[in-house]
């Protein structure tokens, strides 16, 4: 057994999670370790409208963002698993830096390999980024995997 049992990747959508991706399937396939993908659906995106009118609609949005996590979780493994990895998936609901760091401690991972997408700093004062939460929360070795910005703009 290597350094880290268990590695892992909270993942997102979005593009960013491309070199995070690699990352944790190089770290898992040197420490022979195990990956663990999890997706997150942001419980505000579709809790955060007050009123029984929204019910029904909000239920909808929940359900494909579970639907977008699950396609998402089954790419990643499927690539971790093609290259010798034993994976595990899971889709939450939650705050996502809550959920990575209780997902990290109920787990026991040894290593957290997250994405982290370069934005102006204004926007960073702002709302901060779930990676930066996860490196400030929590006590276990992070990863963090900065995806450039991909406007063909130089970040400032």
């Amino acid at each position: 057994m290597g350094m880290y049992d268990r590695i892992l990747l909270p993942i997102d959508t979005e593009s960013g999670i491309e070199r995070a991706t690699e990352h944790a399937i190089d770290a898992a396939q040197r420490y022979d370790a195990a990956l663990h993908v999890l997706y997150v659906v942001d419980s505000d995106t579709y809790s955060s409208y007050p009123g029984d009118e929204y019910v029904h609609e909000f239920e909808g949005l929940e359900n494909a963002l579970e639907q977008a996590g699950e396609e998402a979780v089954e790419t990643v493994t499927r690539r971790a698993k093609n290259a010798g990895v034993e994976t595990t998936g899971v889709v939450v609901n939650g705050v996502p830096h809550t959920e990575i760091l209780e997902y990290a401690d109920e787990a026991e991972i040894g290593l957290i390999v997250i994405g982290s997408k370069n934005r102006s700093g204004e926007y960073r004062r702002l709302l901060g980024s779930v990676a930066d939460r996860v490196v400030q929360l929590t006590d276990r070795p992070v990863t963090l995997v900065k995806t450039p910005v991909s406007t063909g703009e130089k970040p400032t």
